[in-house]
């Protein structure tokens, strides 16, 4: 077997060390700053790479570190796995997304378990599963965003095997597996790279550090890394798409950006083998470049999340207005019949959490409203909280349902996380679980000065790396058969069905949609053709002018259709979909 890596940081020599024995690599001829060797090998060898004389590091290629991100790479056979499920590929258009965190999905924290509940996602309605990071990570606990390894797979989850038996379970059961990768930065421990070659530049600085090299000297091959990364978890591992962490900070100042040349690499990958491939952008920008297609000056990905739906819904539906949400929460109603109609909030507006107008429109009769990936809650928005609580810690099952209307009645591409279909009492924490002890402590007093800081007490801030934040913040699977979340459960599986059957409810026109809102009253309602959404936030019953006849297709509360008054009496706290006689 032929060995090989990038290693010009090398100034003398490299020694490949396969399986204890040690073997002095050549330089490669035509590819400045590689190194070659051949050794015997087979699926499992463990080896790694020693530079000038230093400590045996793991490969930065590895496809698998069976001891951890600090322990020596195994060769990894991707041709023996027999894979079962045949799979022609799922797309985007129609699709229902749910983010799922392998460690917390269930107690065990393991693709097995995880891919042993995934029927009841399928029956659910979910069209796709959206995997936070599983590249390796110190110690077995963490949400997977300080992962190294970036070819690799989180030994305690199962390892690459493991990833593929739980890819074939999902593709068996017609679910589509989307995977979360960090591109913007690698974790605090266990990342060598910058001993290899300039993987990192100090040309430019993110919140993390140096920034990855994309632009600098040395950037083509850091460039090849993260591409060959990517299309390895799409080739290998079978996955439908992956979702970019925070591209925003992926500082790239070369004509020819890293996103367009990765999202041209996808779509050539995809008409190779023959299945749709997709790509989604977590960013800050609102900048519709970032999904416009690249024949029209776009970079060309397929997809983003919209945090500015997300915010305005999060105000109307709690109140809050600290920080980001000062803005949205201003006239929160408002907000959201924006970014229902128009995506972004911010496109050319001010912004007081930036000091700055931030954002540009999106071109509604030309950008399809799938697009954009519309949710009441994620990850991001529970567990960067300080307490990690979700929705159903302070709302009511009546406001859960409408929050769940609006995402999966309305024009973006709905996700879900994990749990909010039945309204989980379990929080969603931010847990990490560092084998290094001051590495621990400083990120353990980080998260408490932080909050601090907003007016917290150090003490109520949870312990990230006591290991009883993760156990909190694992699902309580037995709640699905207990009520409320029972009938929440009803109602998501409902609606879904609803978005299936309902044609309407696929139109991506966005200049289509027509809305009607009273701030005072705490009620919107929206227009998707044959069919009229209304939801009630406030406390009392409220009459909505929504026009006279028509159908109830689902409601919350039990509703009679606007009378020849064409008035519709809502329920305190519910909501309904009607369609037109």
């Amino acid at each position: 077997m032929q060995f090989e890596v990038w290693a010009p940081q090398a100034r003398d020599r490299v020694v490949l060390r396969v399986e204890g024995e040690d073997l002095l690599m050549a330089r490669d001829p035509e590819r400045s700053g590689w190194w070659t060797a051949e050794a015997p090998a087979a699926d499992g060898t463990r080896y790694g790479f020693a530079l000038d004389d230093g400590l045996v590091l793991p490969d930065p290629r590895s496809r698998r570190q069976p001891d951890g991100p600090d322990g020596t790479s195994a060769v990894v056979d991707q041709s023996a796995y027999d894979w079962r499920s045949p799979w022609p590929g799922r797309g985007l258009s129609g699709a229902v997304l749910y983010e799922l965190h392998i460690g917390t999905f269930t107690r065990e924290g393991t693709f097995d378990a995880a891919a042993a509940r995934l029927a009841a996602l399928a029956e659910l309605g979910i069209t796709h599963v959206e995997l936070m990071p599983v590249c390796p990570f110190p110690g077995t606990h963490g949400w997977g965003y300080e992962g190294v390894s970036l070819w690799a797979v989180h030994e305690p989850y199962g390892g690459p095997e493991a990833l593929k038996r739980f890819v074939d379970t999902a593709h068996g059961l017609g679910l589509g597996v989307v995977l979360d990768v960090v591109h913007n930065h690698l974790g605090p421990a266990g990342n060598y790279l910058p001993q290899f070659g300039p993987y990192f530049t100090e040309t430019h600085h993110t919140p993390w550090g140096a920034a990855v090299n994309l632009d600098a000297p040395g950037s083509d091959e850091v460039r090849a890394y993260l591409l060959g990364s990517a299309l390895g978890w799409l080739r290998d591992f079978r996955l439908d798409g992956l979702r970019l962490d925070a591209v925003h900070a992926l500082a790239d100042h070369r004509a020819l950006t890293f996103l367009e040349e990765l999202s041209t690499a996808v779509d050539a990958l995809a008409t190779e083998l023959g299945r749709p491939l997709f790509l989604i952008a977590e960013s800050d920008l609102n900048d519709p470049r970032t999904t416009t297609p690249r024949e029209r000056g776009g970079l060309g990905l397929h997809a983003q999340w919209s945090d500015d739906f997300h915010h305005s819904l999060h105000t109307a539906l709690t109140g809050e207005s600290q920080g980001y949400y000062a803005d949205f929460a201003r006239q929160p109603l408002a907000a959201l019949a924006k970014t229902l109609t128009r995506v972004f909030f911010h496109d050319g507006t001010y912004s007081s959490f930036r000091g700055r107008v931030h954002g540009r429109p999106v071109e509604r009769t030309r950008t399809p409203a799938n697009r954009f990936l519309g949710y009441a809650q994620t990850h991001d928005q529970i567990g960067n909280r300080a307490l990690g609580d979700r929705l159903s810690a302070t709302l009511s099952p009546g406001l859960l349902a409408c929050a769940a209307a609006l995402v999966l009645t309305g024009p973006h591409t709905p996700m879900l996380f994990m749990g909010e279909e039945w309204g989980a009492g379990t929080p969603w924490q931010f847990f990490t679980d560092h084998p290094d002890p001051i590495l621990a402590e400083a990120v353990r007093t980080g998260r408490r000065r932080e909050f601090a800081a907003h007016g917290w007490a150090e003490e109520d801030i949870p312990d990230p790396q006591d290991p009883g934040t993760r156990e909190r913040s694992c699902l309580d699977w037995s709640e699905t058969g207990k009520e409320p979340h029972a009938r929440l459960l009803a109602w998501h599986r409902e609606l879904i069905a609803l978005r299936r059957g309902q044609p309407d409810l696929a139109d991506p026109d966005l200049a289509a949609i027509k809305t009607a809102y009273a701030e005072g009253a705490r009620w919107l309602a929206y227009r998707r053709g044959d069919l009229r959404i209304a939801v009630n936030l406030s406390r009392q019953a409220v009459e909505i002018p929504l026009g006279r006849g028509g159908r109830v297709l689902a409601a919350w509360e039990p509703v009679r259709p606007p009378g020849p008054d064409g008035v519709l009496r809502l329920p305190a706290e519910s909501c309904v979909i009607l369609a037109d006689d």
